[in-house]
């Protein structure tokens, strides 16, 4: 008996043990695919058209969807488009 509440203490913090892992958004691909099945949900943000994503959804229960970090990522920090040289005459 005492050995069964051991072992089934053992199998109980298992689960507890391992480190969970969060789900990221890959900003280098626009449309990503979210699966639920069996009460859990995963996302999976690989997919470089919605073609891909849909071929890869088919039969399953999943959405495909675009990329909600993808134009964070496109972004770039800057000035801007520059026009002509960025010289002006003066008094011309």
């Amino acid at each position: 008996m005492r050995m069964l509440r051991w072992t089934i203490l053992a199998v109980a913090t298992i689960p507890l043990l391992t480190p969970a892992v969060a789900q990221r958004y890959d900003p280098r691909y626009p449309v990503c695919l979210e699966v639920k099945q069996q009460g859990s949900m995963t996302i999976d943000c690989s997919f470089t058209s919605l073609d891909q994503c849909r071929g890869t959804a088919s039969g399953r229960s999943g959405t495909c969807y675009a990329n909600p970090y993808r134009a964070q990522a496109k972004a770039s920090p800057g000035r801007g488009p520059r026009r002509g040289h960025g010289y002006r005459l003066q008094g011309t």
